[in-house]
């Protein structure tokens, strides 16, 4: 067991819903254009299957990792084993019989993993699984910390009707939590709900990457293969396994 925070059965079955805009096609078609080869692909934190259900559906052989037996529970509802096997475990240690060309790891889920050495071990993890020439893709937001005032340890990603979303920050230990305010119903009654990650810049991971043996291939800002700019919010960086 890691240090990541497990998902809940309530938070499980309503992930869906609250995530619906991020599982449209017009969101999703760009990341599995960006996934989508030969060869057998691996994600890490498949979750619902957001993201490795469709890939599936392309034609693409998934398996997944998955810490959370409620969420893989979910998943299970929309696709069968044979099909989409998941295995319930943690992706800085959890292995998979086989050889993968692809590993990937989407939404910002490395910063689960609240300690360095977790997270160097998810880039290992990811090496291991890989056949030379593999790649290791991740998609994570740029700390926002420009952001922040002088002082202030606080940053909003979300105001909107239904939710309020903010970000705090301790800069020493490299940790934020996310804080969610959500409105249910019409009752004008809000559930409130936080988890904790840590953040790492993209040199870190690429310093992860090198103690794991792979090497920067590229980075991008999205999954259209914008490029990765100065004022990006987010990257989506790929890691090659040397041949």
């Amino acid at each position: 067991m890691t240090s990541s925070e497990l998902w809940t059965r309530a938070t499980a079955d309503r992930y869906d819903t609250e995530e619906a805009e991020a599982s449209s096609a017009a969101v999703l078609g760009p990341t599995l254009d960006f996934l989508a080869g030969d060869g057998r692909a691996l994600e890490f934190a498949i979750g619902t299957g957001r993201v490795g259900v469709p890939l599936r559906e392309r034609g693409v052989p998934v398996v997944g990792i998955e810490l959370s037996e409620h969420m893989a529970a979910v998943l299970r509802r929309k696709i069968d084993e044979d099909t989409l096997p998941v295995v319930i475990g943690d992706m800085a240690t959890t292995v998979v019989a086989g050889g993968f060309t692809l590993v990937y790891l989407v939404y910002n889920t490395i910063t689960n993993l609240l300690t360095q050495d977790e997270q160097v071990e998810c880039f290992r993890n990811a090496a291991r699984h890989l056949e030379p020439g593999g790649r290791f893709v991740i998609e994570l937001e740029v700390p926002p910390l420009r952001l922040l005032p002088p002082g202030q340890i606080a940053v909003p990603f979300d105001v909107s009707q239904h939710h309020l979303g903010f970000d705090t920050f301790d800069l020493v230990e490299q940790m934020l939590v996310s804080h969610h305010f959500t409105r249910d119903g019409d009752d004008g009654h809000y559930r409130r709900e936080n988890s904790r990650h840590r953040y790492a810049w993209p040199a870190e991971l690429d310093l992860m990457a090198r103690i794991a043996g792979l090497e920067l291939e590229r980075r991008v800002e999205d999954w259209d293969g914008s490029a990765f700019r100065q004022d990006s919010a987010k990257h989506i960086s790929v890691w090659r396994k040397p041949a």
